[in-house]
């Protein structure tokens, strides 16, 4: 998938300077929830969203969900590294406000926002802090993930 350029547009993480890397444990998983994860991996390595890693400094463990179908959600537990970022107070939009800032407009643009966070690039400082532990690896994103503390307000800037 084409996402942001970076010279557009990255996401760069701020850290506080003291905050201190931490390394979450590997969980353990179900034989089937193991399948689910290294399908998701899969994916995501064929579409260029993440990469293998070694050695991170930060390590965050996946999470894996129920979805109302039946099926299953593979997340990352961003906890110990948001907790590590300050918040961004950029403001969210209202919906109303939206939708009455598209009147009379002759284009818009728009962000998938099932894959939006997708297209923006991570800084490539930024990378690794992102890494994961699965049961069959260590993983970084190389675009923008879910679960990140600050990354709707980095979205509304770009869509603002």
């Amino acid at each position: 998938m084409k996402g942001i350029h970076p010279s557009i547009a990255s996401h760069k993480l701020n850290v506080f300077p003291a905050a201190r890397p931490i390394r979450q444990k590997i969980r353990r998983f179900h034989p089937d929830r193991q399948r689910v994860i290294q399908d998701e991996i899969n994916k995501l390595l064929e579409a260029g969203f993440i990469r293998e890693v070694s050695y991170p400094d930060w390590l965050a463990n996946v999470v894996v969900v129920p979805k109302k179908e039946g099926k299953w959600r593979v997340c990352v537990d961003y906890t110990n590294l948001n907790n590590a970022c300050p918040k961004d107070s950029f403001p969210l939009p209202r919906i109303d406000q939206i939708v009455d800032s598209t009147s009379g407009q002759g284009m818009l643009s728009f962000l998938d926002a099932f894959s939006g966070y997708h297209q923006i690039p991570m800084s490539p400082d930024d990378e690794e802090k992102t890494a994961f532990i699965t049961p069959h690896g260590l993983y970084c994103y190389k675009v923008m993930p879910f679960g990140l503390k600050n990354a709707g307000a980095h979205v509304s800037k770009i869509d603002d």
